[in-house]
């Protein structure tokens, strides 16, 4: 699908570039992405855990770097990139597992003693510095995925709820009413409501993904044969690739989609819940809430049921840092089933 979209942009706009540069890309960030997974299961997941502290110290001087003009690259407004080697590095993909991971590490160090507000205000204080630099670049839908997922961490670890309930709704309150105040969350907001007052602007995209999925009807129009990716639904590839594969496969290809997507998210929390270790159940639950509430937005939004978010379909849209990241979520994973048969055996 990615081929598809962006080759097609390319003829479309005969711009000068092959029309297997995306392809070429995405393969060379997929067979990175292998190998630094088929490295986590090697060391295994308690690594990850252990090395947190030093990872997030890495990624948050990167994330400061992605700001810096001339250091960090800028597309469309926003400050995520930095460019290594030729190749485009997003820091906030990778941070979204390393936060966890490093409030999990923190966390279970106070298995057996009292965990008091001012440990977790320390835990929380800590992560909200990668977490802000992630909101200004700006990345308003990673930025919600971290903030979820802590939550969720929150509930899984029985943290006291009075620690952390009542400040993330006064939290949300002031975000979400300074949120409002900038003129590009307002316009997403706006352009979620009413795609059609602005169809030459901000509503372009999600009316154009309305129609590609809806044009694809049951069966769709067959592979290569969507219309909407010649310019009608700019950069396709990206956020809205499923509406393509909607146009060209249809209800029933969107069907199979969705079914995959529920199929790893249930492997993913059965890997989670047979975990007798709590560092890897608490690692293989965020991991998999990750990747499976991303498909979710996504999909909500290329649908219309979601306003914008800027995230991508995780293992699907065009995009190498998220392709890397995502991957190494999944290693994660393997990694902590691994370890798990291994304990079972041993118990006999």
């Amino acid at each position: 699908m990615i081929f598809s979209t962006s080759s097609a942009e390319i003829l479309d706009h005969e711009l000068d570039k092959s029309t297997h540069q995306a392809l070429i890309k995405q393969g060379y960030y997929s067979i990175t992405g292998i190998i630094l997974g088929w490295g986590i299961v090697k060391s295994g997941y308690r690594n990850l855990l252990i090395y947190s502290t030093p990872l997030l110290a890495v990624f948050t001087f990167l994330l400061v770097l992605a700001l810096v003009p001339g250091i960090g690259k800028e597309v469309n407004g926003s400050k995520r990139w930095l460019n290594i080697a030729g190749l485009s590095f997003q820091p906030s993909e990778f941070v979204k597992y390393v936060i966890p991971a490093y409030f999990i590490h923190h966390f279970l160090k106070y298995q057996g003693v009292a965990f008091y507000f001012k440990d977790f205000l320390k835990l929380v204080g800590t992560v909200s510095v990668p977490m802000f630099l992630v909101l200004i670049e700006p990345n308003n839908g990673t930025t919600a995925v971290i903030g979820l997922t802590l939550t969720a961490l929150f509930l899984l670890t029985r943290i006291r709820f009075r620690y952390w309930a009542f400040p993330l709704l006064g939290f949300i309150v002031v975000v979400g009413t300074f949120a409002l105040q900038l003129h590009y969350v307002s316009a997403r907001i706006n352009v979620y409501l009413h795609p059609e007052l602005d169809i030459k602007g901000k509503g372009h995209q999600p009316y154009q993904a309305k129609i590609a999925a809806g044009s694809g009807e049951l069966w769709g129009k067959g592979p290569g044969n969507s219309l909407q990716k010649l310019s009608y639904l700019p950069e396709a590839q990206n956020d809205y690739i499923a509406a393509i594969y909607a146009e060209e496969f249809g209800f029933a290809g969107i069907l199979g989609l969705i079914t995959l997507y529920v199929t790893l998210a249930c492997t993913g929390f059965y890997i989670a819940y047979h975990c007798p270790d709590r560092g890897g159940y608490f690692l293989a639950s965020s991991a998999i809430f990750l990747i499976s509430f991303q498909a979710f937005l996504n999909l909500g939004v290329v649908s219309g049921l979601l306003p914008s978010t800027g995230l991508n379909l995780p293992l699907f849209s065009q995009g190498g840092s998220s392709l890397m990241a995502n991957i190494t979520g999944l290693a994660l994973l393997f990694s902590i089933s691994l370890e798990s048969e291994k304990m079972e055996r041993a118990n006999g």
